[in-house]
């Protein structure tokens, strides 16, 4: 048994990001582990469920950067926003796909609550990148979990 994670008896389940729990699952196959992550889901007694809804969707790792061309990821979901790749290339399915199967992997691990990683495409809660600016929004994976009632979080909300 791994002596980390008190036993799973009582615990309840919250999705999290892969990488902040230290899975090199970036797009530059890197992790962005957190200790504060860590600390939370321990002092909380949740049980971390690991989600990357790139990979999800059949993206590699490591993989192109992407970026919001336009809108959000709400904008994205309704067909008005744009998410893409560095080199131009349209990534909405694959985003939206990525999303979708984030969405039945809380539901079938009885999640409530999300915590994700900021700033990303996918998993952005108050901000993201549209080309290179920081702005405020929200990932398309976070947007169709709000959308779905799920609460989510980010790593700088702890």
């Amino acid at each position: 048994m791994n002596k980390q994670w008190p036993s799973t008896k009582m615990r309840e389940p919250i999705l999290v990001s892969a990488c902040l729990l230290g899975l090199p699952t970036r797009y530059d196959g890197k992790a962005k582990r957190s200790q504060a992550v860590i600390d939370y889901l321990q002092r909380e007694n949740l049980l971390p469920i690991p989600v990357c809804p790139e990979q999800l969707a059949g993206m590699s790792t490591p993989r192109e950067k992407t970026f919001f061309h336009s809108g959000d990821g709400h904008a994205v979901l309704v067909g008005h926003g744009k998410v893409i790749s560095v080199h131009g290339q349209s990534m909405n399915e694959v985003f939206c796909l990525g999303a979708k199967l984030t969405l039945q992997i809380a539901r079938l691990s009885h999640c409530d609550r999300v915590l994700f990683k900021e700033r990303s495409p996918s998993c952005g809660v108050h901000q993201m990148y549209r080309g290179d600016e920081c702005v405020h929004g929200v990932g398309v994976t976070t947007a169709l979990l709000n959308s779905n009632g799920f609460e989510v979080i980010s790593e700088e909300d702890l």
